[in-house]
């Protein structure tokens, strides 16, 4: 009997996906419409004369949650000063809601609705602000990042609406349109909406990409970044190479000395207890590098680069995503123009950051380097002035990979796609995850659609149809799954409890 019934709900829920997925494949093309009208709106958060048209993608997106029936707040988030002292509106931020069954789960969904700057004349084959199929992709300004994955989830939701079937979760969404502007008052938002999120069991971010081209991926990590500044200062003006070359202190040399001192030629950093808090590699942790899709000659062709310092793909990856990495970037003061000039820079400012990863406390990070640097400099017993100073820090974030979310998200993967995804982490920083995590204390989780050559920030940025219409079925399985995880783990606890 048991066998049967098991049998029995495997057939129901098979025969339910498929009505799902065939309804979402006949509809694919009033999809691709939605986002063409969608990228259409050159809403472009970084550039403040395009701030209305925000406003207007904003107001679009708040029209399409009324239309699927859910509740929608635009919250007003006032204005922010420019460097010029101009006032300018922020675009509101979308709280919706859709559906309060208390035996379901509550996913809420985080999206966002504006984009990067875009022109024909970037090197674009087609008009960016024209959503355009060439060879099956999808090529427009937010069609990956991040207007075609928000719309998945909200094609998705329509679906169970459109078939009238029972609706598996509750939704909350909250959808953005100053992401690449970095997300000016939304943290504030969170923080005074926990009325919001206090039935809000799970949340669900796609604004990320795949590893590779081809193999789904989930998203469990990212590095945090502290960027630094070190600078060194011996007068109040340059001096002429000829007059003073030889005979004093020069700040440039001090500066190259302290940048050296930082990373060895393995790109193993130099600075004392740097590697004190970086969890050791698990066993298990490993075993989630062995089968990840990844081509590292592929990576090279796609860096320009002829060598990378590890060997190996799980070497390249473990260094890219949980060991820490430094990076210099730039030298402020120093003549950098064609030409040559005989100068002694009076004040150069050398910069770097550090990814860090979970475990490494920002403030300790900052100590060590103050203290590695000023020991340094004290050995070259120059009277040039030192000082070091940490002006961003952005923290790491970590899921687990066995939390419900990921275990959901994985069996709809394998419906949809076939195959099990990667589990993956990210060498950039994510703020928005670890936001997310940190202000509501739920369980966040990663979850993209978008192929490794997607191009985000790029020109010809892309979604192709095959990962947007199957990005929808799989968003639309993972409302099946997460429903039925949820309800088992609540019977689960029930019994325990009564127990």
């Amino acid at each position: 009997v048991l066998l049967s019934k098991a049998v029995m709900s495997f057939l129901l829920s098979s025969a339910l996906e498929t009505k799902i997925f065939q309804y979402i494949d006949a509809h694919q093309s009033d999809f691709i419409e939605d986002l063409k009208e969608w990228v259409a709106v050159e809403s472009n958060s970084v550039q403040p004369d395009l701030r209305k048209e925000v406003i207007r993608m904003m107001a679009l997106a708040a029209d399409r949650l009324e239309v699927l029936g859910a509740t929608v707040n635009l919250v007003n988030l006032g204005s922010h000063q420019l460097t010029d002292g101009q006032d300018l509106p922020l675009p509101p931020v979308i709280l919706g809601e859709l559906g309060k069954d208390p035996q379901n789960p509550t996913v809420c969904f985080y999206g966002h609705v504006d984009v990067q700057p875009a022109k024909k004349e970037d090197g674009w084959k087609t008009d960016p602000y024209t959503l355009t199929e060439i060879n099956g992709n999808l090529y427009g300004r937010g069609a990956t990042d991040n207007k075609g994955p928000v719309l998945a989830w909200i094609n998705a939701v329509e679906t169970f609406r459109a078939l009238k079937l029972a609706m598996p979760v509750n939704f909350k969404f909250v959808i953005e349109g100053m992401e690449e502007a970095g997300s000016l008052g939304l943290e504030k938002l969170l923080e005074e909406s926990q009325c919001f999120f206090s039935d809000v069991d799970y949340i669900v971010i796609s604004d990320n990409l795949w590893l590779s081209n081809r193999k789904p991926a989930l998203t469990y990590g990212s590095r945090g970044n502290a960027c630094f500044f070190v600078e060194v200062e011996c007068g109040d003006k340059d001096l002429h190479s000829g007059t003073f070359g030889g005979i004093i202190h020069e700040p440039m040399m001090d500066l190259i000395a302290l940048l050296d001192s930082l990373v060895d030629p393995t790109g193993c950093i130099q600075i004392p207890g740097i590697y004190d808090s970086v969890a050791a590699l698990t066993e298990e942790e490993r075993k989630l590098y062995e089968s990840i899709e990844f081509d590292l000659e592929e990576h090279k062709n796609n860096g320009g680069v002829k060598k990378f310092l590890y060997g190996t793909k799980e070497e390249i990856l473990l260094h890219l995503w949980r060991y820490p990495s430094l990076s210099i970037h730039g030298i402020e003061g120093a003549f950098h123009e064609t030409g040559i000039k005989t100068v002694i820079p009076a004040k150069v400012i050398g910069k770097f950051s550090i990814r860090q990863v979970p475990h490494m406390d920002l403030s300790v990070v900052k100590q060590q380097v103050v203290e590695h640097l000023e020991s340094v400099f004290s050995k070259r017993n120059s009277p040039n002035k030192l000082k070091v100073s940490m002006p961003l820090g952005a923290k790491p974030w970590l899921a687990s990979v066995n939390d419900p979310l990921y275990k959901a998200a994985r069996k709809a993967i394998k419906t949809v796609f076939g195959e099990d995804p990667d589990f993956i982490r990210d060498g950039s920083t994510i703020p928005v995850a670890r936001m997310f995590q940190t202000i509501t204390q739920k369980s966040v989780m990663m979850f993209p659609i978008g192929a490794a050559d997607a191009g985000e920030h790029s020109q010809n940025e892309k979604i192709s149809r095959h990962n947007y219409i199957e990005g929808t079925k799989v968003f639309a399985a993972f409302f099946l799954e997460i429903s039925k995880l949820h309800q088992h783990l609540h019977e689960t606890s029930t019994v325990e409890t009564n127990n």
